[in-house]
């Protein structure tokens, strides 16, 4: 830039130094092409050949001036442009920091409160739940008194539930230091210059509040799992025992006695059944006769449920309401009259179909067994109680029939079970057990393991 505008500074210097020594009153400008003027004391003025000088000239600028030029500018423009965005962000933050300093000292309090309250609820619910738990456990410990196996389990159980309830007390007493801390709020607002200990003080609030919750999601995943052992080991609808049948064996079964005669025109078969493992076809429960085997039966096949009256001839089947290692409720209902049998698994119906053995009339001495079927000679438990013996196991049962898994709550009425009867029964946690049927009870009809079926509490 300098070097541009030079020659035109000399120039313009040139001319106002000329000017000046030239304005005289004796002085005779000579406004000619000659460029100076030279006065003689007594000499005639002549002109004389001074040699000219060129006119002031502006240098032409070069590719490489403009250039830089060029640059120049741009890197001003440029400085300009830095020093108002950091004058602008440094504006901005500083009324953003103003205004969240006044967020924190106006809401810090109520904020603290909401999430304290919210933090004692969970509390005060899960230790509810535990405290409901462990009185559960206490009360199936008592009932199961005398089992070892029984026991030691409870009292795992029992250990371990306490130790969660422990837990959820420290959580409360620590949710109650965090109300403390979030309720202090001394004195008035003070400027937000003022509050860097405060600031501090809800830094550590938080971080508290972030492990307390880690703590909690911790505490709940615990006691997920312990209840859901504590479901897979107990019993469902208030059942006190059941059948386990280890193994899928010809000899492993239980007879039942009835306590009516089975010549019935309608009838509901009700139980829980929780499997290891389902074939193709898999006995649940099962009544025939010499004639006919086949008179009523209630099966698995995989994931189906199947129910018969009066042979195989007349299917009720339902499909995918059955799973491995899951408790199971399934019902059977028919009536002779207009020949309706339905099945039901965990309280809903799942199948209905009319013209099931329509005007049949279930006929009197025959088996009823559980975890099997006899299709050939005679069974001890017969419906009239007389308790023949069998000729042998080889010529009456199958071992890919063979149920193997737990069966609990069955029941058997001379009747068809409303809706609303059926749905009851089928609750988990309700009392389904304690209504027994009266042609089959559970717990009071006689039902007799035998191979390597067993009761278990």
């Amino acid at each position: 830039m300098f070097l541009r505008w030079l020659p035109q500074a000399v120039c313009l210097v040139s001319v106002c130094v000329s000017l000046t020594l030239g304005y005289e009153d004796d002085i005779e400008v000579n406004y000619g092409d000659s460029y100076y003027n030279e006065i003689t004391e007594g000499e005639p003025l002549e002109p004389t050949a001074i040699p000219t000088q060129a006119p002031c000239k502006v240098t032409e600028m070069t590719k490489w001036d403009k250039l830089f030029s060029m640059l120049e500018n741009s890197q001003m423009r440029e400085n300009m442009l830095l020093q108002y965005s950091d004058d602008i962000i440094k504006v901005e933050l500083g009324s953003l920091r103003g205004e969240m300093l006044r967020f924190v000292a106006q809401y810090g309090g109520a904020c603290g409160v909401a999430v304290e309250t919210a933090g004692r609820r969970m509390s005060m619910q899960m230790e509810a739940r535990l405290k409901e738990s462990l009185e559960h456990l206490r009360q199936d410990r008592s009932i199961a008194a005398g089992k070892s196996a029984g026991n030691s389990g409870d009292s795992h159980q029992e250990t371990l539930l306490q130790q969660l309830l422990t837990a959820a007390r420290t959580q409360a007493s620590r949710l109650v230091k965090l109300e403390n801390i979030c309720l202090s709020n001394p004195g008035p607002i003070t400027p937000p210059e003022a509050k860097g200990e405060d600031l501090q003080q809800d830094v550590a609030s938080e971080e508290m509040m972030v492990a307390l919750v880690t703590e909690l999601a911790k505490t709940r995943a615990v006691l997920e799992l312990a209840f859901k052992s504590a479901r897979q080991r107990h019993l469902p609808a208030g059942c006190e025992t059941a059948l386990l049948f280890p193994m899928r064996s010809r000899r492993i079964f239980s007879s039942v006695t009835p306590d009516l005669p089975l010549s019935l025109s309608s009838f509901t078969v009700c139980l829980w059944a929780k499997p290891v493992s389902v074939s193709n076809r898999t006995v649940l429960f099962s009544y025939g006769t010499k004639r006919n085997p086949y008179e009523i039966q209630l099966l698995l096949s995989g994931t189906r449920a199947l129910f018969t009256v009066g042979g195989e001839a007349h299917l009720v089947e339902g499909r995918g309401v059955v799973r491995g290692g899951v408790w199971t409720h399934i019902c059977g209902a028919w009536s002779s009259e207009q020949g309706i049998a339905s099945l039901w698994a965990d309280g809903h119906r799942v199948a209905f179909t009319p013209g099931v053995a329509e005007g049949h009339v279930l006929p009197d001495g025959g088996s009823l067994q559980l975890g099997q079927e006899k299709n050939d000679g005679g069974v001890s438990g017969g419906s009239g109680g007389s308790g023949s013996q069998m000729p042998g196991f080889d010529g009456g049962f199958d071992a890919k029939l063979a149920f193997t898994g737990k069966m609990t709550g069955v029941n058997m009425w001379d009747s068809v079970l409303t809706e609303e009867e059926i749905s009851q029964l089928a609750l988990q946690d309700g009392e389904g057990c304690e209504q027994r049927g009266n042609v089959v009870g559970w717990g009071v009809t006689e039902i007799v393991p035998h191979g390597g079926a067993q009761f278990i509490n």
